[in-house]
């Protein structure tokens, strides 16, 4: 280890061990329950748009857990190399002040908010007795991993749905709603005498970035890691957007308020005006992306509506005889067995038989493809059409927030 130095071998193996060894913790399996409850009830959604069964909501599971694994991993070493500690986090209030205002709107639970709150009550009364810098620091670390978590899969299991716009216009669109359990290390302060064998590592002297607030300073202070668990969610509405395209969006959007906000929060160990700009930007800031978000899907080019060269696709059921053809979402089916198909009702009339089918479609409604597939009796196409107009059930976008 270099003099002065940062230990990064030490820190990203010590960190692993940390978010391994949540796997074994009751805790983090009750988190993982809730989450598959989740994707069950978004199974059932997706299957009522198709009429059958889609993903497993095992597999959905399984993989939310090993990205959350990931960004237990990402968000540990941030807190590690920034040195952010539990102490004066307000993780006592936070909580519970989360659950309450859940209880007015249930988009409110989320630390952005609860964390704001916190902080404006010890700005104003001098209560709750928290450190603004280290609640402001770890909402913007969770906020990141967050980001991180929905760039690489919050596009996943997107479950589409017809729309309605305001001024009574119908377009297609997706639903993305996903759910992370995350293991991730937190530090707190070590009191009393180090057990013998604890390992003892030197940080360098401008670490920790945010110093808790402790008699004497922190350069003789003892700080233990501890393994906490914790859920993340992200909802959110495409329609001018492909759901890669709306994650990627919303994944920046995040990112550039965490690194906002965790710099606020370094400036605010000055106390002053900083703390003021920290604890109004949390909420607010997270406000500001949500509206921008929505703004984009109200002001955009819808994409999935009907096309003038045929049925426009607004999703396809994996492992149907329409994916196995190769038709996805965008594509346009111009014909089924020579036959032209404008409509939905052109394409029922075609696929009342089963047997071979020979599937001429516009992928991404440019190029050409003909292939065949097989329908079996009783088996669905598995295609779900962008809306026509005279659909019964259909979500509402209006101004407000989600």
């Amino acid at each position: 280890m270099i003099p002065g130095g940062f230990p990064f071998e030490w820190a990203l193996g010590a960190v692993f061990t940390s978010v391994v060894f949540a796997l074994f913790h009751p805790l983090f399996w009750l988190v993982v329950v809730l989450v598959a409850l989740q994707y069950r009830r978004i199974a059932r959604e997706r299957a009522n748009f198709f009429g059958a069964r889609g993903n497993s909501v095992l597999a959905e599971t399984f993989t939310a857990t090993a990205y959350g694994f990931g960004g237990g991993l990402i968000g540990g070493g941030l807190i590690l190399l920034t040195g952010i500690t539990i102490h004066g986090s307000g993780l006592l209030y936070l909580l519970p002040v989360a659950i309450l205002l859940m209880l007015i709107n249930p988009r409110l639970l989320c630390f952005a908010y609860g964390g704001g709150v916190l902080a404006v009550c010890h700005l104003l009364f001098g209560f709750p007795d928290i450190s603004i810098p280290t609640v402001m620091a770890l909402v913007a670390i969770l906020h990141f991993v967050e980001s991180i978590l929905i760039l690489v899969s919050g596009h996943l299991g997107a479950v589409p749905a017809y729309i309605r716009l305001p001024g009574e216009r119908m377009v297609g669109g997706f639903t993305l709603q996903k759910f992370w359990p995350i293991p991730i290390v937190a530090l707190t302060i070590a009191t009393g005498t180090p057990a013998p064998g604890m390992e003892l590592v030197s940080m360098p002297e401008w670490w920790p970035l945010i110093k808790p607030d402790v008699p004497g300073g922190t350069g003789t202070v003892v700080f233990a890691m501890m393994t906490l668990v914790a859920g993340l969610g992200y909802a959110d509405i495409a329609t001018s957007h492909a759901p890669a395209d709306k994650a990627r969006i919303s994944a920046l959007y995040l990112a550039g308020y965490s690194v906002t906000l965790f710099a606020l929060a370094v400036l605010a160990t000055s106390g002053g005006g900083a703390a003021w700009l920290a604890a109004l930007f949390a909420p607010l800031g997270h406000e500001l992306i949500i509206h921008i978000s929505k703004h984009i899907e109200l002001h955009g080019r819808p994409l999935f509506v009907p096309h003038p060269a045929g049925l426009m696709v607004l999703d396809v059921m994996p492992r149907s005889p329409a994916w196995r053809a190769g038709v996805r979402s965008g594509d346009v089916v111009v014909e089924i067995n020579g036959l032209e198909v404008r409509n939905r009702a052109d394409m029922h009339l075609v696929l009342r038989q089963p047997g071979l089918k020979e599937v001429g479609y516009l992928h991404r409604g440019t190029h050409f493809r003909r292939d065949n597939v097989r329908l079996r009796d009783g088996e669905p196409f598995g295609v779900m059409p962008v809306p026509e107009g005279s659909e019964q059930v259909y979500l509402e976008l209006d101004g407000t927030p989600p």
